[in-house]
């Protein structure tokens, strides 16, 4: 049996949510960055464990306050945040450079939990410090915001490089994990893609 799983990715202007997103599924990256305007959604399917999983990720761009419930959705002249508040997990992302970018998925996480409808609460949320390959303009000591996301907010937490694929295929195995995946539950986390994943195409993980 397949199991569709629905991704929600995101974070401020700039701080790389789509490379990472187009990272893990064309194995490329751009040093162009182009913002994102509207809501893009990729259909990609990854073998793990010998079992197929279609994932559904949608890439958001930035938005001023996480809606309250569905029917503000549909009333939004922005359609681009239609699918938020159903997904099966949250990829937060933030640059580890900007001190901003963080503070924008704090208040995006505390608004999440505050209004995801009731029996939802344990959606899992992921928080991805980006572009560690810039470690050296780090605003916040990693042990701080690792700390503070594991045993404060009770989150996963992965820094990564987008540009130099580190830690993407990490991120997305153990976000498969945290989603009550039962089969994912024993994937060694070193393991990695044979071939780009591309949309509509089965990669083995």
């Amino acid at each position: 049996m397949v199991a569709t799983f629905k991704i929600a990715v995101l974070g401020a202007q700039g701080v790389g949510k789509s490379a990472i997103v187009r990272q893990f599924l064309y194995n490329e990256f751009s040093e162009v960055c182009v913002p994102t305007t509207t809501r893009r959604v990729y259909l990609p399917a990854v073998v793990m464990n010998g079992h197929v999983h279609d994932l559904q990720i949608m890439d958001f761009p930035p938005i001023s306050a996480f809606p309250v419930n569905t029917l503000q959705v549909r009333e939004w002249a922005d359609v681009c945040c239609r699918g938020l508040r159903s997904v099966h997990a949250y990829i937060l992302v933030y640059d580890i450079c900007c001190f901003d970018s963080f503070e924008y998925i704090k208040t995006i996480r505390q608004q999440i939990l505050e209004t995801r409808v009731i029996g939802t609460s344990e959606t899992p949320i992921i928080i991805v410090g980006n572009k560690r390959d810039l470690q050296r303009g780090r605003v916040i000591p990693r042990w701080n915001v690792s700390n503070l996301v594991k045993k404060t907010w009770k989150c996963g937490y992965i820094e990564c490089s987008a540009k130099y694929n580190w830690h993407i295929v990490l991120l997305f195995s153990e976000l498969l994990k945290s989603v009550g995946c039962a089969r994912c539950k024993h994937v060694h986390t070193t393991i990695r893609f044979q071939g780009a994943l591309r949309r509509n195409r089965c990669t083995i993980m």
